[in-house]
């Protein structure tokens, strides 16, 4: 089942009066309008949510019934211009990004929340920066540092306001990063379990996740130990190689 138009009406008759302070004074997300999204993954409902506060807009994609549910898989997918547009090899942000939708769309029910924080919520322009660095020897972390960033300056109070609106009780987080749960259940989502999404490292992106997973707390074992893969189906997307993809059995 999908959302029914009575369902619709309630979440766009809500978002439409709207307005609140306990997520801070910067964020008050409005769902704005709902509509079908056959897609190649599946077919979902996308949502479009605006932050009044600071005028950004977010989407989540809606599988099945998911609104109002509960222990409903969810990922949190950062906006990535050169990865999930270009298909940039210096992240795994496309291959995220694909292998959660084709996931959750193989699911009954399910949601991907699209957030507009690129570059780990830097932005555009000091990515590109933090890129230039990491060719001359700087890591991820150390590029965000010589810019005056923290690692990671992504937050999830958006995150927690859209799946509030949405009427979710409670998720299974899909997500290799502990920081993503501290953030939700920091502002009251009810996180049940993890549901891990790991991507093969390619030449130019395994010393990125190997930093990720050293310096960020990231949920990654580039030593052989089991990554729980039997929690998903294997993580195939497209542009693999077949050494990649019959890496993904490998036992060794």
């Amino acid at each position: 089942m999908s959302l029914t138009r009575m369902q619709i009406k309630e979440l766009l008759d809500e978002g439409r009066k709207h307005d609140c302070d306990h997520y801070g004074p910067d964020v008050c997300v409005r769902i704005a309008a709902i509509a079908d999204l056959p897609s190649r993954f599946g077919d979902f409902h996308v949502v479009a949510f605006y932050n009044n506060r600071d005028g950004k807009e977010h989407a989540a994609f809606v599988k099945g019934d998911a609104c109002f549910g509960e222990n409903v898989p969810v990922r949190l997918h950062s906006e990535c211009l050169t990865g999930d547009a270009i298909g940039s090899l210096r992240c795994d942000c496309r291959d995220q990004l694909e292998t959660a939708l084709k996931a959750i769309g193989q699911m009954e029910t399910g949601i991907l929340l699209y957030l507009r924080q690129e570059g780990r919520g830097i932005g555009f322009t000091n990515k590109v920066r933090a890129y230039g660095l990491q060719d001359h020897g700087y890591d991820t972390v150390e590029a965000n540092l010589a810019l005056g960033f923290r690692d990671d300056e992504r937050e999830y109070t958006v995150a927690a306001h859209m799946l509030e609106s949405l009427k979710v009780k409670s998720i299974r987080l899909m997500t290799n990063n502990p920081r993503k749960i501290d953030g939700l259940t920091k502002h009251g989502v009810a996180v049940a379990d993890r549901i891990p999404l790991i991507i093969p490292p390619n030449p130019h992106n395994r010393f990125y996740l190997e930093t990720k997973a050293a310096k960020s707390g990231h949920l990654i074992d580039f030593a052989g130990k089991e990554h729980l893969l039997e929690q998903m189906d294997r993580p195939v997307v497209d542009g693999m190689t077949e050494a990649q993809i019959g890496a993904l059995g490998d036992d060794s």
